[in-house]
């Protein structure tokens, strides 16, 4: 219901709203008091801000952090029928909801440009490019998560294999691992990041848009086929999980993980904080790539956006800047506090640093490197949409394979629903 509640706002152009960029005609200004909607593990986040900043009074509103939700979507269609209600700064619970968030309808993220360009700047191209919606820079990214490989390098050693470095290695030594080590597993394909893990790596289109209203899903290029293949491949020998890395059963497949595609903060909040892998095990290396692509790229999980109201003036939008310098750039949070590499380069050494001084991950340094490397070559050929990819994977390709279904039934009905979920949010969809 909230879907279709969602959908004929935005088709039928029935919600009031300003046009334009910049900050709109309907602005606000609280003479100081800014609204902060965050999800539970931005909290410090907006707490360490309050320290620092204990003259700038903040209204903290702690918001549901479902991937793929649209209740959110659908509060900002009420914001803009009664003209006010916007929160100032907001972490949004997917990255694609800056899609709508941006979008001539809707149009709440104001652009960034005029006031933080020296912020922007301090990100790596690869990082804060998606941030970047018809010319302008809508969002500001909180850690970079491009995909890197990670391996538990003892078992890897323990048993003669060498780390794999294409995605043609990672398939031939998944399979020998199944084969010689049963129970153990090579990766998750049930969670809402697993298309961007698999598919925007290779470059499969599924979220490439031409405009506000087109957009290109094709999943029969040869960049989508060479990995369904893959993934029927490793399913077919019982070396990946159907579930996914936040499932109930994550904890204890976690620990039996020998290597993966998966984000840079999947170090602190999964290995380590969630399935507590013992010190010293695992390290990642540069991402894997395609034999026959002339040059590697990686994909992206997460990494949240932060949007930033342009429904406000005056003092409440010079204290919602402050804010949004503070989660950018500010070490008190992206090195002190948070489990992520921070998207804002000047910071990364510095949360490096901090890392290395925990002794957690095996081979540091070579892990390092590799963390730095992949935010410089995250596939540019993929945006932030209406519809989210995750949600309609988890749908389809999550519950066909855990109820015994193959995964080519399960990829077909993807497919179709993929293009059908587009369609309903107002795209026109090309191949």
């Amino acid at each position: 219901m909230a879907v279709a509640l969602v959908t004929i706002c935005l088709v039928a152009g029935g919600c009031k709203t300003a046009e334009g960029t910049g900050t709109a005609q309907d602005a606000t200004d609280s003479g100081g008091r800014i609204t902060v909607w965050v999800d539970p593990p931005r909290v410090p986040a907006v707490n360490a801000f309050q320290k620092a900043f204990p003259d700038i009074p903040v209204e903290v509103n702690t918001i549901n952090g479902n991937v793929g939700s649209t209740e959110l979507q659908q509060k900002f269609v009420l914001f803009n029928q009664a003209e006010k209600g916007w929160p100032d700064a907001i972490f949004f619970p997917s990255n694609d909801d800056i899609a709508w968030a941006s979008s001539s309808k809707i149009n709440y993220a104001r652009d960034l440009s005029p006031d933080l360009g020296d912020i922007l700047a301090g990100y790596p191209a690869g990082v804060i490019e998606q941030c970047k919606i018809e010319g302008q820079f809508r969002c500001l990214r909180n850690d970079a998560a491009p995909d890197v490989f990670w391996y538990d390098q003892v078992l890897l050693a323990e048993w003669g294999y060498e780390p794999p470095t294409t995605w043609e290695q990672y398939e031939s030594l998944s399979l020998r691992i199944a084969a010689e080590h049963p129970g153990h597993i090579t990766g998750f394909v049930g969670d809402a990041y697993a298309p961007d893990r698999y598919l925007w790596a290779s470059g499969c289109p599924t979220n490439d848009t031409a405009s506000e209203k087109q957009v290109r899903i094709n999943l029969a290029d040869e960049r989508c086929v060479r990995v369904r293949q893959l993934l029927d491949r490793l399913l077919s020998a019982g070396v990946l999980s159907s579930t996914g890395i936040f499932s109930p059963d994550a904890a204890e497949l976690g620990r039996r993980l020998v290597m993966s595609p998966g984000a840079v903060w999947w170090g602190n909040f999964l290995f380590r904080d969630t399935w507590k892998v013992p010190a010293g095990r695992i390290t990642a290396a540069k991402p894997l790539r395609w034999t026959s692509d002339p040059t590697p790229m990686t994909s992206s999980e997460g990494g949240g956006l932060w949007g930033f109201s342009r429904h406000i003036k005056g003092v409440q939008l010079e204290n919602t800047l402050t804010f949004a310098r503070f989660v950018a750039s500010d070490p008190r949070w992206q090195v002190d506090l948070s489990v992520g590499l921070p998207g804002y380069k000047p910071l990364q050494k510095p949360w490096l640093a901090k890392q290395r001084e925990a002794r957690y991950l095996a081979d540091f340094e070579h892990a390092a490197e590799a963390f730095v490397y992949a935010t410089t070559i995250v596939r540019p050929d993929r945006d932030y949409t209406r519809y989210n990819t995750g949600t309609v994977w988890t749908h389809t390709i999550t519950p066909a394979l855990t109820s015994g279904k193959s995964f080519t039934t399960a990829w077909r009905t993807f497919s179709d629903r993929l293009t059908r979920e587009a369609r309903s949010f107002g795209y026109t969809v090309e191949s």
